[in-house]
């Protein structure tokens, strides 16, 4: 998947933490209600921008970032 589409940093958003392009959701917020139990439907419920694509670049982020030892892409 091309996250590139879905995450972005922008210096004027959240002090240019990656979030979902066209929100104010960071990647990590996301991570983090999936790590308290949330589950995908619960998030996009709540979260009515977001979607099963962006969720999925949420996941392709992080773990490319993982891969490749960087945390925060300006």
């Amino acid at each position: 998947m091309n996250w590139k589409k879905y995450v972005h940093s922008d210096p004027n958003i959240l002090l240019e933490k990656p979030v979902v392009t066209g929100t104010r959701l960071s990647v990590e917020f996301i991570l983090g209600l999936f790590s308290q139990g949330w589950t995908e439907e619960q998030i996009l419920e709540s979260y009515p921008t977001l979607s099963s694509t962006t969720i999925q670049a949420v996941f392709a982020f992080a773990a490319e970032c993982l891969r490749e030892d960087v945390f925060y892409l300006p």
